[in-house]
């Protein structure tokens, strides 16, 4: 079974690896992206590092408009963000451990707004960080 974390910003915001890449480092988190991740033409798998240990998540965007009528109440939320980006990830903690961070990274260099559609929550930075830190301790 996999699991989902949706993103939605604005696609003109997308950062490029570099600067993710930093704000991942300035939150102290043990995560690496891969050198060649593109968040915009991205499909399938993505390959990180979690601890200096190889991991990863399944990556996919696309439009806002194609996916947010399966959720209408976060209409509001949303707002203008025309873009949405999926990181999934199965039933490794590792795998939902690099999702926070990489989450925690598009809330801080582009105002993304993080969803978990399972459970119905809407994360803020401070909760995908203190969630990583209880998750890594069990990876």
């Amino acid at each position: 079974m996999s699991l989902e974390m949706l993103l939605f910003l604005n696609k003109t915001r997308i950062p490029d690896k570099v600067n993710l890449q930093n704000a991942v480092d300035s939150l102290g988190l043990p995560f690496q992206f891969d050198s060649a991740l593109d968040l915009v033409s991205d499909r399938g798998f993505s390959p990180s590092s979690l601890k200096g240990n190889l991991s990863g998540f399944e990556i996919h965007g696309q439009a806002t408009q194609e996916i947010l009528p399966h959720y209408p109440r976060l209409s509001k939320t949303v707002g203008s963000r025309d873009w949405t980006i999926t990181f999934r990830w199965g039933s490794r903690m590792s795998e939902c451990a690099c999702v926070l961070a990489a989450s925690a990274a598009m809330i801080k260099v582009c105002d993304a707004v993080a969803y978990y559609p399972a459970d119905d929550i809407k994360y803020t930075l401070q909760r995908l960080l203190d969630e990583f830190q209880d998750v890594l301790k069990q990876v």
